[in-house]
């Protein structure tokens, strides 16, 4: 039996983060920042409904914040698991954590020079020395080729257009196939692939 559990992306399109669960393996599909108004962003700050450590892989649609800007945190907070994903989107990832590292830490420094924080002192959710050990945990993923993840489920990637190195994933587990289309790309865009079908 699989358990789904959306702990994001769900009532709110931003801070995707979808929790597969079976025989008591734990699979991320995104890891993405809640942005946009106050309310959402504090849940960035609110511990995850699981231990990190006890996540054993994540999956990564694509590099775009709301799907991918919480993995230094998820990282920092104790998860040593891979994150799987194209080739192309772990090299825009790392471009966009790194600058949302850079971003956060220069607005802590700016919130304790001029005070207008309410933390004394004010810290960022993460800085650029953990996007760059979250960078450590990806895992370069081909296109339609099925891996096997953690507990025995298997992925194949699809492009799903969007942005560069956007994917679909199919999880196949315990005889059960869920596909996660994360943002789709539109039919016959003159810069991007079009999405494949699952």
């Amino acid at each position: 039996m699989i358990s789904l559990t959306s702990l994001g992306g769900a009532g709110a399109v931003t801070g995707s983060k979808h929790l597969l669960e079976a025989d008591g393996r734990r699979i991320l599909i995104d890891c993405g920042l809640f942005q946009g108004l106050k309310t959402l962003r504090e849940q960035n700050w609110a511990p995850l409904p699981v231990k990190p450590s006890s996540i054993d892989a994540v999956i990564l649609t694509h590099a775009h914040l709301d799907h991918s800007g919480y993995l230094p945190k998820l990282v920092k907070d104790g998860f040593r698991g891979p994150i799987l994903a194209s080739a192309a989107t772990r090299d825009v990832a790392e471009i966009i954590l790194r600058d949302s590292g850079h971003i956060q830490e220069k607005d802590a420094e700016q919130t304790n020079r001029y005070g207008y924080g309410k933390h004394k002192p004010a810290l960022p959710l993460y800085g650029v020395h953990d996007a760059g050990r979250a960078m450590e945990r990806f895992v370069s993923t081909p296109f339609h080729k099925s891996v096997e993840l953690p507990g025995g489920a298997r992925l194949p990637l699809r492009r799903a257009g969007h942005i560069l190195g956007a994917a679909t994933a199919e999880v196949t587990w315990n005889g059960t196939k869920i596909l996660f289309s994360g943002d789709l790309g539109r039919y016959g865009d003159a810069t991007m692939v079009d999405p494949e079908p699952g």
